[in-house]
C-alpha cells in the first residue's frame, strides 16, 4: 500500500449523475494500512436538503474538514437566510481547503447536489488544496478510484432514472473495491431526487 498519507486509512467514494437525480456512494471500511479497524465509518455528510459531500483520505482530517465545513454552512444559512446551493457549497469547500495549501488537509472531496426547482444536477471533485473542477457526469476519489473510474464510465449512460442510477453506481463501486485491499466491507449509496433522498446500504465482500 505504500507510505502515502492519503491512502493510510483507505476508503473510496463515487458520484454519478442521472436525469433530475444524482447519486453519491462510499465504502464503509476504516483501516490502518492493511489492518481493518471498523466497518461502519461514514464518509458522506449532508449539508442541506439536496447537497452532500464525501471525503476520502486521512480519517482525522475527514472529521476535521467535515465539521469546519458544517460550521461555515450553518453560518451562511443564518446570515443569508436562504438554503445552500451546490455551487456555493463547492466554492466554500475549495476556499476552506485552499486556505491551508501550505499545510494541507489530507482529504480529497466529492460534492453532489440538485437544484429542486430546475432539476439541474451537480457533481464536483476537489483535491486536498481545493483545485476547482467542472460540473462533470462522473467523479471518484480514494484508494480504489483508478479501478472505479473505468467501471463508472462503463456503466454510465446519459439521462438515467433513479433506479438505473442506483444500479450503475452500486455496480461500479462494489466491483471496484473488490480490486483494492484498502477499501470495501460494503457500501452506502445516496440517491438524491427533487422530492426525496433514498439511502441504501449494500453488503460487499467481508475480507
Amino acid at each position: 500500500m505504500g507510505d502515502d498519507i492519503l491512502s493510510y486509512n483507505g476508503g473510496v467514494a463515487l458520484a454519478m449523475k442521472g436525469k433530475e437525480c444524482v447519486a453519491i456512494a462510499c465504502d464503509k471500511r476504516y483501516g490502518v494500512q492493511n489492518r481493518t479497524i471498523a466497518t461502519n465509518f461514514t464518509k458522506i455528510f449532508q449539508y442541506s436538503d439536496h447537497c452532500f459531500v464525501s471525503f476520502c483520505g486521512l480519517a482525522t482530517d475527514v472529521q476535521t474538514v467535515s465539521e469546519r465545513l458544517k460550521f461555515r454552512t450553518n453560518l451562511y444559512e443564518l446570515r443569508e437566510q436562504r438554503k445552500l446551493k451546490p455551487v456555493v457549497l463547492y466554492n466554500m469547500l475549495t476556499n476552506l481547503l485552499y486556505e491551508r495549501r501550505f499545510g494541507p488537509y489530507f482529504v480529497f472531496a466529492l460534492v453532489v447536489g440538485l437544484d429542486p426547482k430546475t432539476g439541474e444536477t451537480f457533481v464536483y471533485d476537489s483535491d486536498n488544496i481545493g483545485a476547482i473542477s467542472d460540473n462533470v457526469n462522473l467523479a471518484t476519489v480514494g484508494t480504489a478510484s483508478e479501478y472505479i473510474f473505468g467501471l463508472g464510465e462503463l456503466f454510465f449512460k446519459p439521462n438515467m432514472n433513479a433506479d438505473e442510477l442506483f444500479e450503475a453506481t452500486s455496480q461500479a463501486l462494489l466491483n471496484g473495491v473488490d480490486r483494492d485491499s484498502a477499501s470495501g466491507w460494503g457500501a452506502v449509496v445516496y440517491v438524491v431526487e427533487k422530492d426525496k433522498i433514498t439511502v441504501r446500504e449494500l453488503k460487499g465482500r467481508q475480507d
